[in-house]
């Protein structure tokens, strides 16, 4: 599964990354808007992770955009604006979740997994036939349980 973190602040980029990585995905970064946009167009992503306050192109305007061209993953934005009102903009303009900084790694984690699980029908991760296994989330590879 891939997923683009789109963040300006590199730590915070790095971070949501990170944890991403280790939990199995492979992800892309973009630090502004322009190279957001670039990249959903040139790839194939299961979410998004959309900071608002982009240099270039906004968040909110790259989030119509998809939404307008068809873009049908799961995003998720993680933002420093929290109040309610920008909350409801945000959903209205098509994010599946809405999370505000600052926040904890695991919850950010636990929402992805939820909307990825979502806009798959909640199906496993695993792929079997007959012995072998494939984990589509960590490319891990079993036939008869050993790697």
């Amino acid at each position: 599964m891939r997923i683009l973190v789109v963040e300006d602040e590199a730590r915070i980029a790095q971070q949501v990354a990170k944890a991403l990585a280790e939990a199995g995905y492979a992800v892309d970064s973009a630090a502004d808007g322009e190279q957001a946009d670039f990249l959903v167009n040139a790839g194939s992503y299961d979410a998004v992770v959309l900071d608002l306050g982009l240099p270039k192109l906004d968040g909110l305007t790259l989030l119509r955009r998809w939404r307008n061209a068809g873009f049908q993953c799961p995003v998720l934005i993680l933002t420093a604006r929290g109040s309610w009102h920008e909350k409801v903009e945000g959903i209205d303009s098509g994010a599946d979740d809405y999370v505000a900084k600052p926040f904890r790694l695991e919850e950010v984690l636990a929402r992805i997994r939820a909307q990825i699980r979502r806009y798959t029908g909640a199906r496993s991760d695993e792929l079997i036939c007959g012995a072998l296994t494939h984990n589509e989330r960590t490319s891990r590879v079993t036939l008869a349980g050993e790697p």
